[in-house]
Protein backbone atom coordinates (compact mmCIF):
# COMPACT_ATOMS: atom_id res chain seq x y z
CA UNK A 1 0.00 0.00 0.00
CA UNK A 2 1.09 3.54 -0.68
CA UNK A 3 0.96 5.65 2.48
CA UNK A 4 2.27 8.85 0.87
CA UNK A 5 -1.30 10.16 0.45
CA UNK A 6 -1.87 9.56 4.18
CA UNK A 7 0.97 11.97 5.02
CA UNK A 8 -0.51 14.51 2.62
CA UNK A 9 -3.90 14.14 4.30
CA UNK A 10 -2.31 14.69 7.71
CA UNK A 11 -0.67 17.88 6.43
CA UNK A 12 -4.05 19.15 5.19
CA UNK A 13 -5.47 18.56 8.67
CA UNK A 14 -3.17 21.12 10.20
CA UNK A 15 -3.75 24.21 8.06
CA UNK A 16 -6.80 25.33 6.14
CA UNK A 17 -6.47 26.47 2.51
CA UNK A 18 -6.64 30.11 3.62
CA UNK A 19 -3.55 29.55 5.76
CA UNK A 20 -5.31 30.01 9.10
CA UNK A 21 -4.93 27.30 11.72
CA UNK A 22 -7.85 24.90 11.71
CA UNK A 23 -8.32 21.32 12.78
CA UNK A 24 -9.66 18.97 10.15
CA UNK A 25 -9.99 15.24 10.35
CA UNK A 26 -10.05 12.75 7.50
CA UNK A 27 -12.59 9.96 7.36
CA UNK A 28 -9.81 7.58 8.41
CA UNK A 29 -8.91 9.75 11.40
CA UNK A 30 -12.48 9.65 12.71
CA UNK A 31 -12.95 5.97 11.92
CA UNK A 32 -9.87 5.11 13.99
CA UNK A 33 -10.68 7.51 16.82
CA UNK A 34 -14.27 6.32 17.27
CA UNK A 35 -13.68 2.70 16.20
CA UNK A 36 -16.28 2.81 13.42
CA UNK A 37 -16.07 1.77 9.80
CA UNK A 38 -15.61 4.08 6.86
CA UNK A 39 -18.89 2.70 5.57
CA UNK A 40 -20.68 3.82 8.76
CA UNK A 41 -19.35 7.37 8.35
CA UNK A 42 -20.44 7.43 4.70
CA UNK A 43 -23.87 6.12 5.79
CA UNK A 44 -24.27 8.99 8.29
CA UNK A 45 -23.25 11.39 5.53
CA UNK A 46 -25.84 9.88 3.14
CA UNK A 47 -28.51 10.32 5.83
CA UNK A 48 -27.60 13.99 6.24
CA UNK A 49 -26.17 13.63 9.73
CA UNK A 50 -22.64 14.56 8.68
CA UNK A 51 -21.55 17.05 6.02
CA UNK A 52 -17.78 16.97 5.57
CA UNK A 53 -16.02 19.43 3.32
CA UNK A 54 -14.56 17.91 0.15
CA UNK A 55 -11.16 18.48 -1.35
CA UNK A 56 -11.12 16.28 -4.41
CA UNK A 57 -11.99 12.81 -3.17
CA UNK A 58 -10.91 13.59 0.39
CA UNK A 59 -13.56 14.20 3.05
CA UNK A 60 -12.45 16.75 5.64
CA UNK A 61 -14.38 16.85 8.90
CA UNK A 62 -14.25 19.98 11.06
CA UNK A 63 -14.19 19.98 14.85
CA UNK A 64 -17.94 20.66 14.72
CA UNK A 65 -18.48 17.58 12.51
CA UNK A 66 -16.39 15.54 14.94
CA UNK A 67 -18.55 16.75 17.84
CA UNK A 68 -21.67 15.90 15.80
CA UNK A 69 -20.31 12.37 15.28
CA UNK A 70 -19.93 12.01 19.05
CA UNK A 71 -23.64 12.85 19.45
CA UNK A 72 -24.60 10.43 16.66
CA UNK A 73 -22.65 7.57 18.19
CA UNK A 74 -23.96 8.29 21.67
CA UNK A 75 -27.53 8.31 20.34
CA UNK A 76 -26.91 5.04 18.53
CA UNK A 77 -25.44 3.48 21.67
CA UNK A 78 -28.51 4.55 23.65
CA UNK A 79 -30.80 2.93 21.09
CA UNK A 80 -32.32 6.00 19.44
CA UNK A 81 -33.51 5.94 15.83
CA UNK A 82 -31.79 8.00 13.13
CA UNK A 83 -34.69 10.47 13.18
CA UNK A 84 -34.31 10.85 16.93
CA UNK A 85 -30.55 11.23 16.59
CA UNK A 86 -31.08 13.93 13.96
CA UNK A 87 -33.33 15.72 16.48
CA UNK A 88 -30.63 15.29 19.15
CA UNK A 89 -28.07 16.90 16.86
CA UNK A 90 -30.44 19.77 16.02
CA UNK A 91 -31.27 20.28 19.69
CA UNK A 92 -27.60 20.29 20.70
CA UNK A 93 -26.60 22.67 17.90
CA UNK A 94 -29.55 25.01 18.45
CA UNK A 95 -30.84 24.53 14.93
CA UNK A 96 -34.39 23.87 13.76
CA UNK A 97 -35.85 20.45 14.32
CA UNK A 98 -35.80 18.31 11.16
CA UNK A 99 -38.95 18.61 9.04
CA UNK A 100 -41.29 15.79 9.97
CA UNK A 101 -38.80 14.65 12.61
CA UNK A 102 -39.62 13.77 16.16
CA UNK A 103 -38.92 16.35 18.79
CA UNK A 104 -36.58 14.82 21.33
CA UNK A 105 -38.43 15.21 24.57
CA UNK A 106 -37.80 14.31 28.16
CA UNK A 107 -40.61 11.77 27.85
CA UNK A 108 -38.85 10.06 24.93
CA UNK A 109 -35.64 9.84 26.95
CA UNK A 110 -37.55 8.40 29.92
CA UNK A 111 -39.22 5.89 27.58
CA UNK A 112 -35.84 4.83 26.16
CA UNK A 113 -34.42 4.55 29.68
CA UNK A 114 -37.29 2.25 30.66
CA UNK A 115 -36.70 0.09 27.58
CA UNK A 116 -32.99 -0.26 28.34
CA UNK A 117 -33.68 -1.06 32.00
CA UNK A 118 -36.13 -3.77 30.90
CA UNK A 119 -33.54 -5.23 28.53
CA UNK A 120 -30.95 -5.12 31.32
CA UNK A 121 -33.29 -7.05 33.65
CA UNK A 122 -33.89 -9.67 30.96
CA UNK A 123 -30.15 -10.04 30.40
CA UNK A 124 -29.50 -10.35 34.14
CA UNK A 125 -32.19 -13.07 34.35
CA UNK A 126 -30.59 -14.94 31.43
CA UNK A 127 -27.16 -14.67 33.06
CA UNK A 128 -28.59 -16.08 36.30
CA UNK A 129 -30.15 -19.02 34.46
CA UNK A 130 -26.90 -19.75 32.63
CA UNK A 131 -24.97 -19.65 35.90
CA UNK A 132 -27.38 -22.21 37.38
CA UNK A 133 -26.95 -24.43 34.31
CA UNK A 134 -23.16 -24.20 34.52
CA UNK A 135 -23.26 -25.00 38.23
CA UNK A 136 -25.36 -28.11 37.50
CA UNK A 137 -22.75 -29.60 35.18
CA UNK A 138 -20.26 -31.91 36.83
CA UNK A 139 -16.76 -30.52 37.11
CA UNK A 140 -14.22 -32.48 35.11
CA UNK A 141 -10.72 -32.71 36.40
CA UNK A 142 -7.96 -32.55 33.86
CA UNK A 143 -5.57 -35.43 34.44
Amino acid sequence: MDFSSYDADRAVNQVSPSGSEAAFFTIGDLAREFDVTLRALRFYEDKGLLSPRREGLTRLYSAAERARLEIILKGKKLGFTLAEIKAMVALREGGPMPAGGLALTREKCVEQLGLLEHQKAEIEDAIGELRQMVAAFPVRNAA
